[in-house]
């Protein structure tokens, strides 16, 4: 795994104060799963009557930890319910092996915890097809029981690494009938980012009180315009998990549907998703890119996706080049219905090119100036009917090709 020397300039400035959500504490220890010396396993423990929902990697080749985490999902709430991640290790394309790490892990959380092994839910990240030594996680489950605490969502966050620069956090809160609802979240996630579901690991807590196909499928409706709406690299993990609790202990209901909730979720999972574009692997730049104008809405992705994983895009940003015939290229190539003559691109607030051709007024120096910018909009028309996508990226440096080279050394 590659050293991370420095943190992403598109960072933060520092881990946000997230809310202490009721009904949930949080461990982090040191286990030596591939490194000593850093922090690279958590626990979180939810109480009795926590829902549970989850959306998950569409890889073929998923770990074994994502597979029975998806067999859980749904399962009877009354007893609680625990979460284990580690970092340095994805524990996939392990075969048996894979499997045994997870029962084990699992059954040491059960004894330890009180929770059946059917609601703990264990993640992993890290190098792929290498045995897990789940040993020492279970070696450290006592320790991370004794240091739970509601207050140590950050530890958790850190734990989660891997060629993060930064550990992610995001939080949203609003009162109901005089109480206060609240929403925290944790992610992970750097490279092999390309929607496919989450496309990380992610953690969402939440005091409310929601019924389990409620809260998944509002979980699933909003994971499409965020975390299905990044791309770091175009490729997909084998580990993706996305994992919500609602725990119910603030007492207040929330109703299928409901709005006010789901605008607070939906602006967690969209903070998240951004921190993850801005820790891009060798990331300088965050990139929008908003299409409009397609023949759907299921056209505009596709466009807008072929633009934000063109290597050759990515690399023009990096060198904050305004090659504007890249974006022409991407849309021309994605598959999707384009006119050449209808087609309309520009860099914020330049206009670039319109009706098939460079725009009369569009100056070189102008666009330069805009991609100079860390933050980038692109935007593209097509002139064809109302579909409309908004996707988010970052640019492709030469660090990413040095953190990647030396992963496993």
């Amino acid at each position: 795994m590659a050293k991370i020397t420095k943190r992403s300039p598109l960072a933060p400035d520092e881990f946000p104060k997230l809310p202490m959500i009721a009904g949930v504490s949080f461990a982090a220890a040191q286990a030596g799963v591939r490194y000593g010396g850093r922090t690279d396993v958590m626990l979180a423990l939810l109480a009795p009557g926590t829902a549970m929902a989850g959306v998950f990697t569409r890889s073929a080749t998923r770990s074994a930890n994502v597979l029975d985490c998806q067999a859980k999902i749904g399962t009877p709430a009354e007893a609680g319910a625990a979460i284990v991640v580690n970092s340095g290790n994805s524990n996939a394309f392990t075969g048996r092996a894979g499997d045994e790490s997870v029962a084990a892990i699992c059954a040491a959380v059960a004894r330890t915890t009180g929770v059946p092994e059917t609601r703990v839910f264990t993640s992993s990240t890290g190098v792929i097809g290498e045995r897990l030594p789940h040993d020492r996680i279970i070696a450290k489950l006592e320790e991370l029981e004794a240091g739970l605490s509601e207050d140590a969502i950050e530890a958790a966050a850190h734990a989660i690494m891997t060629t993060d620069t930064f550990p992610k956090g995001a939080a949203a809160s609003f009162s109901r009938d005089g109480k206060t609802v609240s929403i925290a979240g944790i992610a992970k996630g750097s490279g092999m980012i390309a929607p496919d579901m989450a496309t990380m690991l992610v953690y969402v807590f939440t005091d409310a009180k929601i019924v389990q196909p409620d809260l998944q499928a509002m979980l699933s409706e909003l994971t499409g315009p965020t975390f299905n709406s990044i791309t770091v690299d175009s490729d997909t993990s084998t580990s993706d998990t996305l994992l919500m609790a609602a725990t119910g202990v603030s007492g207040v209901t929330i109703p299928a549907g409901d709005a006010e909730f789901r605008a607070a979720l939906h602006s967690v999972m969209l903070d998240l998703a951004h921190q993850v574009v801005r820790d891009g692997e060798g990331a300088t730049k965050f990139v929008e890119i908003r299409v409009t104008g397609a023949a759907n809405d299921a056209d505009a992705r596709t466009h807008a996706m072929a633009i934000a994983n063109s290597p050759l895009v990515k690399t023009a940003i990096a060198g904050e080049d305004p090659n504007w015939g890249r974006i022409v290229m991407a849309v021309g190539k994605s598959g999707a219905a384009a006119d050449r003559d209808r087609l309309t691109i520009r860099f914020g607030d330049v206009l670039v090119a319109e009706n098939g051709w460079v725009a009369p007024s569009y100056r070189e120096e102008d666009a330069a100036a805009l991609m100079k910018e860390p933050e980038i909009f692109i935007s593209v028309d097509l002139g064809l009917g109302a579909g409309t996508a908004t996707v988010w990226t970052c640019d492709l440096t030469h660090g990413y090709i040095e953190i990647n080279a030396d992963y496993r050394s």
